[in-house]
């Protein structure tokens, strides 16, 4: 009887944070990339919907290029205004949650990982390491013309 309390406990709650949701996906931030905020099957919908890329962050909290990503490119002017129209964003934790499924689908290995994905979820193109945001600017372009 307890297992069922606990069950039914469980499913309200996550029914209720279900239909409670913001239909507002994208975390909007004053400064730097806007990420996506809702699940990843939303994402790749959305990606299909508007006919764009995903560009997927995976990083870890403890991950010091992850840091200098977040603080200095995902910042930039620059890139912040190419990023936000050309593609859909989303950075997880590869260690929390559904970051962690989706890191071992692509393999992570190393963080941060930058993959580029189609709206199918297929890899057009997949990076390691800290960009600075020219060379970050660069590796978009890039892909954006490998899917043309």
């Amino acid at each position: 009887m307890k297992t069922l309390a606990v069950f039914v406990t469980g499913l309200s709650i996550s029914l209720l944070g279900f239909f409670s949701r913001e239909k507002n996906y994208v975390h909007r931030t004053e400064e730097g990339i806007n990420f996506f905020e809702g699940s990843f099957k939303e994402a790749l919908s959305l990606a299909k919907k508007e006919n764009k890329i995903i560009f997927l962050d995976i990083y870890a909290s403890w991950c010091g290029p992850c840091k200098r990503l977040k603080s200095k490119t995902f910042k930039d002017e620059s890139v912040v205004k190419f990023y936000n129209s050309n593609f859909i964003n989303i950075s997880l934790d590869g260690e929390v949650g559904e970051g962690e499924q989706l890191a071992n689908v692509y393999g992570v290995r190393a963080y941060p990982t930058l993959l580029f994905l189609d709206s199918s979820g297929k890899i057009i193109y997949k990076t390691e390491g800290f960009h600075n945001p020219t060379e970050f600017i660069e590796l978009g372009q890039y892909v954006l013309n490998l899917k043309k």
